[in-house]
């Protein structure tokens, strides 16, 4: 049984992904098209939260990854740092457990080398 938090990062990630390529204007429709009403439990401006963070969250990324910038950085491993790094400004969860999230999310959509970049960046961001 999945855990509900994760199902939760699951479909906030899909949007955020989608958002890199979808105008926000259609990215509501489209994803409900696919996505049981009940099982999308996430408040409704998270997405508008994050989107409005986005310059902070970035800035931090690019600064712990000066080597890979923004703009190259594969957009599945973006949405993953960019998730994580908004929800470590909530406070509600420990920041390793978000890390451990992040690598978990970048082994199951990412590449063979997502999980050691998320690792490594979030690692760099939090100072672990």
């Amino acid at each position: 049984m999945i855990d509900h938090r994760h199902a939760r990062r699951i479909k906030l990630l899909q949007k955020l992904f989608a958002r890199t390529f979808i105008p926000a204007s259609n990215l509501q429709g489209n994803l409900n098209q696919s996505v049981n009403k009940p099982e999308l439990e996430l408040e409704p401006n998270t997405l508008d939260q994050i989107m409005a963070q986005l310059p902070e969250i970035d800035e931090l990324i690019a600064g712990a990854a000066p080597e890979r910038p923004i703009k190259d950085m594969n957009k599945l491993d973006l949405a993953v740092l960019r998730l994580i790094v908004f929800e470590s400004r909530m406070k509600k969860t420990p920041i390793k457990v978000l890390i451990n999230e992040a690598v978990e999310l970048a082994k199951e959509f990412g590449s063979d080398s997502s999980p050691r970049l998320v690792n490594g960046v979030l690692g760099t961001i939090f100072e672990l």
